[in-house]
């Protein structure tokens, strides 16, 4: 180990005698000084306008667009290849490498001593990342040190890698510029890596294996991921393994079958363990976030944990449905596999496969794009503009006898199997998301753990809203559109249809009684007390000019309908137009509704009614949502485009604010019944669900996740939440920023070149 020392000594010697490493540092921290005090400077403005947020220290250093990290990384790769660039080079240049033969030193030694001094100089570079982060540490109310320092390892890991690589690419030539090109060349291959031979599985495996690009982007969002920490080490170790082999071949002037045998050998096994440490039983994680935002929150890990047994996730992707190609395709395979790695985390004996076929599909444009064409000609066509081989698609006899897809319309689609047999779809959605997020993921998973769903039937045959018509203001998307993210489907509920000519079926936990037109008939009735009186949970949505056909069915319940439609005096808005506000008591009881308070979110109600009740029917009530106090019952006008409305006490029209929605609960047997009533029902319609109108912050599918969880008894849909980031405060004013600035900036890289001049004279002088 000694003399690996003080080869490593005598490198950094000739290295600080030379501008090249002192240019590089200075270099260095000018970007570094004017990246971070941007970001900080943002943050400090931000907050000085009396704006609020968190995550502050992750986004300083880790933001993908302006994070210090994220920026460090990008120029890297062009500093590394200048410091390694000779290394070895100048050796076989100069001569001096004979001295090195017939000194007492191995080969080994001499690699090794040269990477000591560049890990070194890698710590330097790290030295100064610290400063930033000290910096920040000191200036941010609770900040992310754990993280951060991860960040950081992955940084140092990367310089250590490209460092090997360098030093590799320096021991083949005497040519320096020879050597940094070559450097380059290399790390654009490896980046490139993961886009070869993606076809073929095993060889897609080892090429995305080997490629560098993103390897530290796990470490800089607080992630320990043995994969990558084993990657960068057996990268090292590969070239300088391949380093080591050359010196000897050239000490030694071995035959160059024999040199390429030990090449071959090394880059052999290296794969080897490359593939091994990338398996999922072997891997292990540690998340150094303070929320552990790279983990699975708890509510989705108890859903893993039920999952005994082996579990399959295949994506069938059809070739003609061409617009959704970019999820799956050979090629993007291994960057699906990222998105389910949470979950294989914690359940590493999962399977995943990938099935391509081709059948028919609503894709008008194909037909336009290859007219008079078979489906299996498009297919071939597509295939290959998408450069995959068209022996990689199945028939449609083939897949349907595999499975049935006719169902989810032959579009991507995702199905989960488990050993014994349940099955499950996962969907891509209509939205600018596309893929599913937590929430949706487990919420198919746990439909495979659950012996019964819980169940919504939706009340039909007297006019209500119908959620199987697609229109805008009739068509109750949330209730089972495969495509809509927030359909009661794709949260984890079952949905049917349910008719009062007989009992409520016993497995209906929440009935939906939405816009109904024409009243119960008695015997009707009487199966609605039925399923109330054994505790069925119940959301009633009434609207205007609905109160004669609704009144009887909540009037029971202590609630009444208020007579006319709720109006207000809002301008650039309809009167009938109203803003319903959560209320804090909505907060406490449901954690949807709490955080729409937070952010100031709201639901809109078109054309409703105003709720008034009583505590007198052994009901808890809880108003949820309450107009603003400009607002009035409108008895005498119908016409609210032409019409104008005007306030009259002396019909009965009453101005306050009205409770829009309301949640009823009380203990029935073993179980808490619950009931939400509201005064509108295109609230949770189509139209209004999609709608954007400006300086309005509509929330109206919160209203009905956060209603449908609480009468899930909070088991869907999937409780995603975790704790904020509480690094919320920095205690920089624009003085101090300015002061910080001109620091970091100008003072700090200045003692660098100030120290850098004064050691390079006095070491010229000697």
């Amino acid at each position: 180990m000694k003399s690996v020392f003080n080869i490593a000594r005598a490198e950094l010697q000739t290295l600080f005698f030379s501008p090249v490493a002192w240019l590089i540092i200075i270099i260095f921290t000018v970007q570094t000084s004017m990246g971070f005090t941007t970001a900080m400077e943002s943050w400090v403005k931000y907050f000085l306008q009396g704006y609020k947020a968190s995550g502050l220290s992750l986004d300083v250093f880790a933001n993908p667009q302006y994070g210090l990290y994220v920026n460090v990384l990008s120029y890297l790769y062009l500093y590394i290849p200048l410091l390694t660039m000779g290394l070895m080079s100048r050796e076989f240049a100069s001569g001096s490498i004979k001295l090195l033969y017939s000194s007492p030193v191995t080969n080994t030694q001499i690699i090794l001593g040269k990477f000591l001094s560049m890990l070194v100089y890698g710590l330097l570079l790290v030295m100064i990342l610290l400063v930033y982060v000290f910096t920040a540490g000191y200036f941010v109310e609770a900040f992310e040190w754990k993280a951060i320092l991860m960040g950081l390892l992955g940084v140092y890991m990367l310089i250590c890698a490209y460092a090997a690589i360098g030093l590799f690419m320096s021991s083949l030539t005497a040519y320096q510029v020879v050597a940094a090109m070559g450097t380059l060349t290399v790390l654009a291959i490896l980046n490139y890596m993961s886009t070869l031979w993606q076809d073929i599985a095993f060889v897609r495996d080892l090429t995305y294996w080997l490629s560098i690009a993103g390897r530290a982007s796990s470490f800089l969002a607080g992630l320990f991921v043995s994969e990558d920490f084993l990657y960068f080490l057996i990268v090292m170790v590969l070239f300088l393994m391949l380093a080591i082999i050359r010196l000897q071949a050239a000490r030694q002037k071995t035959r160059w079958t024999a040199s390429w045998a030990k090449y071959m050998g090394v880059v052999t096994i290296a794969l080897l363990l490359g593939y091994i440490t990338s398996r999922p039983t072997f891997m292990t994680f540690y998340d150094a976030t303070s929320t552990k935002m790279n983990t699975l929150t708890p509510g989705s890990q108890e859903v893993i944990k039920k999952l005994k047994g082996g579990l399959t996730i295949t994506s069938y992707t059809n070739m003609l449905d061409d617009k959704n190609l970019w999820i799956a395709l050979p090629r993007y395979v291994n960057a699906d596999l990222t998105r389910f790695r949470q979950y294989v985390r914690f359940k590493p004996d999962t399977k995943i496969k990938f099935v391509y076929y081709y059948d028919s599909v609503d894709n008008p444009g194909l037909a336009k794009r290859y007219p008079n064409m078979t489906g299996k000609q498009r297919m071939e066509k597509i295939a290959e503009y998408q450069e995959m081989s068209s022996k990689l698609v199945i028939s449609p006899e083939a897949i349907r006898k595999e499975i049935d897809l006719s169902s989810e319309g032959n579009t991507f689609v995702r199905s989960i199997v488990r050993e014994n047999g349940k099955q499950t779809f996962l969907r891509i959605f209509d939205d600018q998301a596309i893929l599913p997020g937590e929430t949706e993921i487990t919420a198919a998973l746990k439909r495979l753990t659950m012996e019964a769903l819980p169940k919504v039937g939706f009340l039909r045959g007297h006019g209500e809203r119908d959620n199987h018509r697609q229109g805008d203001r009739n068509y109750n998307r949330f209730a089972q559109d495969k495509p809509f993210r927030y359909s009661l489907i794709n949260q984890g509920f079952d949905v049917a249809d349910v008719a009062l000519d007989k009992e409520v079926p016993a497995d209906v936990n929440v009935m939906v009684i939405a816009d109904m037109r024409n009243a119960l008939i008695d015997a009707e009735k009487i199966n609605l007390d039925k399923y109330i009186a054994r505790g069925g949970n119940l959301l009633i949505a009434g609207e205007a000019r609905r109160q004669q056909a609704m009144d009887a069915l909540i009037a029971p319940l202590g609630v009444h309908f208020a007579p006319g439609t709720l109006v207000s005096s809002k301008d650039g808005f309809l009167p009938d137009f109203i803003i319903s506000k959560p209320t804090k008591e909505a907060g406490k009881l449901i954690y949807q509704y709490d955080d729409m308070r937070k952010r100031h979110r709201v639901v809109t109600m078109p054309s409703t009614v105003g709720l008034e009740y009583t505590t007198d029917k052994g009901f808890a009530v809880t108003p949820l949502f309450v107009s603003d106090s400009s607002s009035w019952n409108e008895i005498e006008t119908t016409n609210f485009i032409d019409d104008t409305v005007k306030l009259n006490p002396a019909i009965g029209e009453v101005q306050k604010s009205y409770a829009t929605g309301l949640a009823l609960s009380r203990k029935a047997g073993n179980k808490v019944q619950k009931i939400i009533i509201l005064g509108d029902a295109d609230c949770i319609s189509n139209g209004e669900i999609s709608i954007s109108r400006q300086n309005v912050g509509a929330a109206n599918y919160s209203l009905i996740m956060g209603a449908f969880y609480w009468m899930s008894d909070n088991e869907v849909p999937i409780d995603v939440r975790r704790p904020e980031f509480k690094d919320d405060k920095t205690s920089l004013d624009k003085q101090g920023m300015f002061n910080l600035k001109t620091t970091l900036v100008w003072v700090f890289p200045g003692i660098l070149l100030l120290s850098a001049l004064v050691l390079w004279i006095r070491r010229r002088g000697r």
